[in-house]
């Protein structure tokens, strides 16, 4: 197959065209241009667009990754050659499914082109299903490693095996598959069942023989629990006539009450009937308590009223004396000291007194006698008044001293002071004793009045004590009056209570209570119930078996089927494993193929360097370079050797699988050095000879590779 043009709705892609031509076609383009998308548009014509798919946290379903960005609907068309004819496939979008109509037709006629559906268009132009094409003809740089997959799997084991891929021999191995998983898979197939049905009739016989054995047992259960719900009955009926006779009995009891009842309330009735109303009663009593607790309570009050304030007195040198007295006298006395203290008179006198006498001293001594006598006489005159004068000073000092009880005299009047602060603090609380005082003794007044009105000169407390006696007589008989009603509803209720019951028609030999009665009539009725369900399912359930004779005819049946099954089953295990071992065989002597071929490949690319490679049974790869003995996992090499060692792989299963359908490579080479580059522009022009090569790329290396 080859393709001339593709014409594109798709993605960034906007009725964009790109025309291709035979061989190898390299297309440089940067990064965005739209190299993947046209690779993604091409598998989704071939094999159309997964609807299904939904879109994760991680990717993009396709459906919505591809839509177009003007917001067209997604539709491709894609011109090719097939067969030696040149034919056109269409897909648009159609009920809202992407890419959902498809059409193929010959360019030049217009003719449709039958043999391609929207299903099978891929497989039958490349020849391979979409799985396998994508890991083998359809080469991107992120998925070059070939990974396993059930499709790619079969193909390449049926080529290695029988030297093609047409699949006879899978077919053969299916078809033994099927025979042998019709005959027995795991718990299904024609053996399982007919062991299945086996074990049901082997089953259905059992619970035959289970079921008459139960029939048998609840018939004779049932029996003997309807003869003692008999037994219940009749003893029921005996213990509701033994209830009516005490019935009967508590009637007469209660009768008897009513009328000793009736007597004491007439008898209270007319005691009442002297006294005042109860109402009455009930008033007075709750005046003469109000009285009671206000009395008291003026009482509590009187009894924590404070005590009567005390006047202060007057300090002990003023006693008897009120307070201007007092402040006088003071006065007078701090006066009095103050010119006690600075009177200096008394102290020169006694000096002038002592210097006369010293002067008629030394007038003796001078013989001046007139003189002497004179000065003599003044001197004792002055030492003896002053003298005198000191004496009466010390004496008045001393007075107030012991009148006042220290010298600062400027404090004397503090205590007065401190007297008329008490005689005002004395005044206010007085005045506050008055007024409390006063409020008591008021209301103890009203008081007073109100126990001569509602008591005269009666004691309040035997006036109370005589109305209690007149409401308990009321209360008495108001009880004695409901007592007696409560007794005559009773006795009507008992009365009315009392239903005629007929002796029982057995001889009662039981001796239970009625609540065991009905305990055990309640039980006897549910297992009569049951049993008679039980015994209506077993029955039942008997039928619905059907005939024994014709349940064993089937068994023996069955069991000769299943007899022929199990030899059948044991034909196919011995023809499975003949063809295991064939395969085996010829898997040995072809697997290597494909390896052979991707060795090839690669030693051209790597100019010989890697001797050795092996593909595993999960497509994974090992080599061996230089003079390495032992061969390694692809893992150990560098990424560009990686990349080179799964793009020889996919060669090999490319030339294998899809030998005439186009080669699809995505930045396959990017990780390439510039010699292997060259090496493997050299193998894809080598292919480009006999199938179509499209390399997308952004970068030059590749062109100039390839001009070169």
């Amino acid at each position: 197959m080859r393709i001339y043009k593709m014409t594109a709705t798709f993605g960034k892609l906007e009725h964009a065209t790109l025309e291709l031509k035979p061989g190898l076609n390299i297309i440089t383009a940067p990064n965005e241009w739209g190299k993947s998308t046209w690779c993604a548009f091409l598998v989704a014509m071939l094999y159309g667009l997964d609807t299904r798919a939904k879109t994760t946290k991680t990717a993009l379903a396709d459906k919505e990754r591809y839509a177009p960005w003007s917001g067209s609907p997604m539709s491709g068309r894609i011109d090719l050659n097939w067969n030696g004819r040149d034919i056109t496939i269409e897909r648009r979008t159609g009920n809202r499914i992407p890419l959902g109509e498809f059409q193929a037709y010959e360019t030049a006629s217009g003719l449709p082109v039958t043999e391609l559906t929207a299903s099978n268009c891929g497989s039958v132009l490349l020849g391979v299903e979409q799985t396998v094409f994508r890991r083998a003809g359809f080469i991107r740089h992120g998925d070059l490693p070939v990974s396993q997959d059930e499709a790619l799997r079969r193909r390449l084991n049926a080529l290695v095996t029988t030297g093609d891929d047409s699949g006879a021999a899978d077919q053969l191995a299916d078809k033994l598959k099927e025979l042998k998983n019709k005959c027995r898979y795991n718990r299904s197939g024609l053996l399982p069942q007919a062991e299945a049905e086996r074990d049901a009739l082997q089953e259905k016989l059992k619970e035959m023989d289970q079921l008459d054995a139960q029939i048998r047992n609840h018939g004779l259960q049932l029996e003997g629990t309807k003869l003692r719900l008999k037994q219940l009955y009749n003893h029921r009926q005996a213990l509701a006539y033994q209830k009516m006779q005490a019935d009967i009995a508590q009637v007469e009891q209660a009768k008897r009450g009513l009328e000793q009842l009736q007597k004491e309330s007439d008898s209270l009735a007319a005691t009442c009937k002297a006294l005042p109303s109860q109402e009455e009663a009930e008033r007075k009593l709750r005046e003469l308590r109000s009285f009671r607790e206000q009395w008291n309570g003026i009482q509590n009050e009187a009894e924590m009223l404070p005590e009567e304030p005390v006047p202060p007195r007057l300090p002990e040198p003023y006693y008897g004396m009120d307070l201007e007295s007092a402040r006088e006298l003071c006065r007078k006395d701090m006066a009095r000291f103050d010119a006690v203290s600075d009177n200096k008179a008394p102290v020169l006198l006694i000096v002038v007194g002592i210097f006369g006498v010293l002067a008629t001293a030394m007038l003796i001594f001078l013989r001046a006698y007139l003189f002497a006598g004179v000065s003599g006489a003044a001197a004792l005159v002055a030492l003896v008044w002053g003298v005198l004068e000191r004496r009466s000073m010390k004496k008045q000092t001393r007075e107030l001293l012991e009148k006042y009880g220290h010298g600062n005299w400027k404090r004397w009047a503090e205590p007065l002071d401190a007297y008329e602060r008490e005689m005002a603090v004395y005044r206010m609380a007085r005045r506050e004793y008055e007024d409390i005082t006063g409020d008591v003794e008021a209301r103890l007044a009203v008081l007073k009045n109100k126990r001569e009105a509602l008591c005269g000169e009666e004691n309040p407390d035997t006036l109370t004590n005589r109305w209690q006696e007149i409401q308990e007589a009321w209360t008495s008989y108001g009880n004695a009056h409901r007592e007696t009603l409560r007794a005559a509803s009773h006795y009507e209720t008992l009365r009315s209570m009392v239903r005629p019951v007929e002796k029982p028609a057995m001889q009662d030999t039981l001796n239970q209570s009625e609540e065991e009665t009905a305990r055990q009539l309640t039980e006897c009725e549910v297992e009569q119930q049951r049993l008679q369900n039980r015994l209506g399912q077993y029955q039942g359930r008997m039928e619905a078996l059907g005939n024994r004779e014709t349940a064993e005819k089937q068994l023996r049946k069955v069991s000769a089927r299943i007899v022929n099954l199990e030899d059948t089953y044991g034909a196919l295990v011995i023809a499975q494993e003949a063809l295991a071992a064939a395969r085996a065989e010829l898997q040995r002597r072809f697997a290597p193929r494909i390896t052979r071929r991707a060795q090839q490949l690669l030693d051209r690319m790597t100019d010989g360097r890697y001797h050795s490679v092996t593909m595993q049974a999960d497509f994974s790869l090992q080599a061996a370079a230089g003079q390495e003995e032992t061969l390694r996992d692809v893992l150990w090499r560098s990424d560009g050797t990686m990349d080179q060692l799964y793009l020889v792989l996919r060669l090999a299963v490319a030339e294998e699988l899809t030998p005439e359908a186009p080669l699809i490579l995505d930045d396959a080479l990017v990780r390439f050095d510039d010699a292997r580059l060259e090496a493997a522009i050299d193998i894809l022009q080598e292919l480009a000879e006999t199938r179509q090569v499209i390399c997308f790329t952004c970068q030059n290396r590749e062109t100039l590779a390839a001009g070169s």
